[in-house]
């Protein structure tokens, strides 16, 4: 038609047929030539992706650069923390105008307050200013410094030792998550060995003394699977390989309790757990086990000092599926964890999370109704050890109908005080501190938004869908006032519909600067909280885990017809987005109901999991069969996983508007997911070449799983997502 804007075309993969068989099942899989990540002929395909969606996307780049600055000029970007107190020292970040990354700073705290540790006066942080350097101000680390000259930069630990005169320092510039490990002097009497430590994983540990560090690597799956023990002041060469998991369904990560007494190794699949520890006061000496592992069984372990002896507060699942909490003696354990005594009995209904033990109170961790809480315990230092030393833990309250709270950064354990966050969809962030004598609460900081934010124009609430089996579905929705409005006056908004459900990963209601742009444009939010995630406590996640997943897709197109049935939304304004396991979400959502959707973003997709969880030498592979199931053994689990594929169900049918977004050097999802899902969406459906419905691929070149680095470069990323969510669903 003349007048009509052109389309360019798209790119088409060559077609590479490669036969898969298991359990006598043929797939053929004409992509899979995809996966070699370092072959011209794949470079090549990706980069006609990307240069084909900045062709289609080039009309909503003045939409995208709008986004872009809204969302910086709500966000006050020189700004700083709220210091955290930690041995004698006020903890805090800088940010600054036009650098992407923070300053980590210190300064003293005052002596007297060292010297009385009780005082709640030596409890409130100082004043930082932004902009303007604090008497004794020490910067610890320049995150812009490190940074330079790399396209990606992330910190994969930050810990200074106990004594406070050396930083461990951790640093990934490839966004593959494999970090190196510094070491930095802060103290000008000390200087700290020249050492470098690299291919880690995230995260190290010191020693109560300052002379170890305990450090984490992995095997050729990339999985976490033997801890260090390194001395300062040594080659690596000389570190001592203190543990190894030699099963491959098994994670490890080492810390240590929050009293500082104990150090802990934590080795865990995805259904079984098992604790190691050692006295800090021994950091050479060998760890000793709590209580050996029992498949189905997990636990974790807190030390608490009650009336003067040291117990160990267990949250474990034996034969409590939402949890309990049990004490007994610190050091190993030989009988059941039924049989000890009980602290937080098991509830049907409260998913209990886990136990903080300070000083001088329990903090409870649980979960009620898809809202995180916490309760507090006072602990009695006068009373004898045992049960009879606990009173009675109290709920820790608010005033919104959804909310998501809990315990803030609390490293010293004899503190008068204890901070916790709050914060919703309407309520920008707050941290709060709490008087443990009196209960008298304090805010510290409300996140600030420029721009005259007034949370009064906007209203969030809970709704529930029912899906096919009668099961009621969580709904968390936030718009803004004119909207609700519009709907209670009959109008269909624009919306966004987002979805995780896996993992036991629940999605908590908080507050988002970048969503704004949304909610101002008319557009209605939406959290669909499927099964799969941990909103409403374990049993909710086992139903769609392994032979229940499909759950989890069933239960998101029940949600979406549930905003459209109730008169919220119109398919042709609904768009759906999910990432990672959210992203097979969206690729199965896709093949499920493609008409409730005008469009879907699937960020860093899981969309062809057969092809990956058939692959033991991929990396996490084989810890991930507790959560979908074993296909490489099981025929019923490959055929059960193969009725829900996304890229093995696309069938020649209209498809919404798809965005799928990914990185080169994510090590989570490979990038040849998504490549391969667009490709075979291009071949196979009839609607993947339409203007109206474009199926579009951008690949970062130079990012990992969380997607690019940098505060401004995330902004960027975020406003051309929503730019393209915006112009999908049809906002103004």
């Amino acid at each position: 038609m003349t007048g009509a804007p052109r389309v360019p075309a798209a790119p088409r993969a060559e077609r590479r047929p490669h036969r898969r068989e298991h359990h006598g099942r043929v797939f053929v899989d004409d992509y899979e030539w995809l996966r070699d990540k370092d072959a011209p002929a794949t470079r090549e395909y990706l980069e006609a992706e990307n240069a084909y969606t900045d062709a289609m996307t080039a009309g909503q780049k003045p939409l995208e650069d709008e986004v872009y600055e809204e969302i910086r000029s709500r966000v006050k970007e020189t700004d700083m923390s709220v210091p955290v107190r930690a041995a004698g020292w006020w903890y805090f970040s800088r940010t600054s105008e036009g650098l992407s990354y923070a300053r980590h700073c210190r300064v003293p705290v005052p002596r007297e307050f060292v010297a009385d540790p009780g005082d709640p006066a030596g409890w409130v942080p100082p004043e930082v200013s932004p902009g303007v350097e604090l008497p004794g101000e020490q910067m610890l680390l320049d995150g812009n410094a490190e940074a330079e000259g790399h396209e990606y930069f992330a910190l994969g630990a930050f810990s200074v030792s106990h004594d406070g005169r050396v930083l461990a320092w951790a640093t990934d510039t490839e966004g593959d998550e494999r970090y190196t490990l510094r070491f930095r002097s802060l103290d000008p009497d000390y200087t700290a060995p020249d050492e470098e430590i690299s291919g880690i994983a995230a995260g190290v540990t010191w020693s109560r003394d300052g002379q170890y560090v305990f450090y984490v690597t992995v095997d050729e799956a990339w999985r976490p699977d033997t801890v260090w023990r390194h001395r300062l002041g040594t080659t690596r060469d000389d570190d001592d390989e203190v543990f190894h998991e030699p099963d491959e369904s098994y994670w490890i990560g080492v810390g240590e309790t929050r009293s500082e007494k104990y150090l802990q190794i934590a080795a865990g699949s995805k259904i079984t757990t098992e604790v190691w520890c050692l006295d800090s006061a021994d950091p050479a000496g060998e760890f000793w086990c709590v209580r050996p592992r029992e498949e189905g069984v997990e636990y974790d372990v807190e030390h608490a000092v009650v009336g003067g002896l040291d117990r160990f507060l267990i949250t474990h699942n034996a034969g409590s599926p939402n949890f309990a909490v049990v004490e007994a003696p610190a050091g190993p354990v030989d009988r059941d964890f039924r049989e000890l005594d009980p602290l937080v009995p098991h509830r049907d209904d409260v998913r209990v999370e886990g136990v903080d033990a300070f000083a001088r109170v329990l903090v409870l961790g649980y979960r009620e109704q898809a809202l995180p809480r916490f309760s507090l315990m006072p602990l009695d230092p006068a009373s004898t050890a045992g049960v009879e030393a606990y009173s009675v833990f109290t709920p820790v309250e608010f005033d919104e109908e959804l909310f998501t709270s809990g315990p803030g950064s609390n490293p010293e354990w004899d503190a008068p005080v204890l901070r916790f966050g709050f914060g919703s969809f309407v309520t920008p962030g707050r941290i709060y501190s709490l008087a443990l004598a009196t209960g008298e609460r304090t805010l510290l900081r409300e996140q600030e938004v420029l721009g005259g934010y007034d949370p009064a124009g906007y209203v969030q609430r809970r709704d529930w869908a029912t899906a096919g089996d009668g099961t009621l579905v969580p709904i968390s929705l936030v718009m803004a006032v004119d909207t609700a409005a519009r709907i209670d006056a009959g109008e269909k908004v624009p919306t966004l519909l987002y979805g995780y459900g896996s993992y036991e990963t629940s999605i908590d209601p908080a507050f988002s600067v970048a969503r704004l742009s949304l909610l101002d444009r008319g557009m209605a939010y939406a959290v669909a909280h499927v099964r799969g995630g941990g909103e409403m406590g374990r049993l909710w996640y086992e139903q769609g885990k392994t032979l229940t997943k499909r759950n989890t897709f069933t239960d998101f197109v029940d949600c979406a017809r549930h905003l459209v049935d109730t008169g919220l939304t119109a398919p042709d304004r609904l768009v759906a987005e999910g990432g990672s396991a959210g992203g097979l979400l969206m690729g199965a959502v896709a093949n499920l109901a493609p008409d409730l959707f005008v469009g879907i973003q699937a960020v860093v997709p899981f969309v062809d999991p057969l092809t990956s969880i058939l692959m033991p030498e991929l990396p996490l592979t084989v810890i991930e069969w507790d959560e979908w199931g074993d296909p490489l053994h099981s025929q019923e689990v490959y055929d059960y996983m193969a009725s829900y594929a996304p890229y093995e169900n696309i069938e020649a049918k209209d498809y919404p508007a798809i965005l799928a977004v990914t990185s080169l050097n994510d090590t989570r999802v490979l990038y040849v997911e998504p490549a391969k899902w667009v490709a075979r969406l291009r071949a196979v459906s009839t609607s993947a070449d339409s203007a109206e419905r474009p199926v579009l691929l951008r690949c970062e070149m130079s990012a990992g799983h969380g997607g690019v680095s940098g505060r401004y470069e995330r902004w960027r990323q975020t406003a051309f997502e929503y730019a393209w969510t915006v112009r999908t669903a049809g906002a103004g």
